[in-house]
This record gives C-alpha cells, structure tokens and sequence, in this order.
C-alpha cells in the first residue's frame, strides 16, 4: 500500500496527459497497475526505474488501444459491403433467389437489405465475426448476381 501511494500522484499526472479524458486515464493506470502484480521485486526498484515502468506500460497500453480502435473502426467499416439493388423482381421471386443460396447466406442477405442489419448486428446474432458475414455476404451477392444474369439471356 505503501508503494501505491507514494508513486500515485505521478501516475496520475502523467495518465492524464496522455490519456483524452479521466476514464481513459484511470483505465491506463489499472492496467499497468495488473501489470505490476506480476513483475518481481518491482517494490524494491529505485523510485526513478519504478516510475519509468509504469509509464512506459501505460504508453504502451495507449498506443495499443489506438492501434485497437483503429483496426475495429476499419472493419466495421460498412462502405466496403457490396452494393445488391434488384429492381423489377416481386417478393416471392427475390424469396426464391435467395432460396438458392446456403441457409446462412440467404439469412444475411435479407437481414442486410430487408432488415437493414449492420454485419456487425448480423455477425451478433450469427455468433460469427463481422468480417465473416461480409464475405459471407460478398460471396452471396456474386452468386445472386450470375443468376439474374442467367435468367436474362
């Protein structure tokens, strides 16, 4: 407890100049600090390597969670689906379609198009990636694509 007190202040100081706001600053702080739980001897380093640690480990930890942030922002990234509009075709014939695909295809197409799910809200309910279900859904797309062009020769 010792410790904790006598290094908290310059955590808390150097958190919140890294960090965008308070939350984001004490969750920097409780993840070097579960850190710490597993470093030796870390209690009897000098005050200035103890210090240097623990902000290198919640640096670290930022520029992680940005990288995070980035990565999940880009996937879910609903621009990169693809584009299905089928004009002049009754339900009952986009019903058979989609007939013609896999049981797990058909259900993404049409909770994408006629439902307005995001393939993150499909790949929830599917218990599968996000990604999976726009490759899913790029793949059934491309299938329904060849039919309606067979159909019109």
């Amino acid at each position: 407890m010792q410790f904790y007190r006598r290094i908290e202040n310059d955590l808390r100081r150097f958190a919140a100049s890294i960090a965008r706001h308070q939350q984001e600053a004490d969750d920097l702080i409780q993840s070097a600090w579960e850190k710490a739980l597993y470093v030796q001897d870390i209690e009897t380093w000098p005050y200035y390597k103890q210090k240097a640690w623990f902000y290198r480990v919640m640096k670290n930890q930022l520029i992680d969670l940005k990288r995070k942030q980035a990565k999940e922002s880009s996937y879910t990234d609903e621009r990169d689906e693809p584009v299905f509009i089928v004009s002049g075709y009754s339900a009952i014939e986009m019903i058979e379609l989609l007939e013609s695909l896999t049981p797990t295809q058909s259900s993404i197409v049409f909770k994408r198009y006629w439902v307005g799910l995001s393939s993150q809200e499909i790949g929830e309910q599917l218990q599968i990636p996000a990604s999976t279900v726009r490759y899913q859904l790029a793949n059934a797309i491309q299938t329904l694509r060849s039919l309606l062009k067979e159909e019109l020769k």
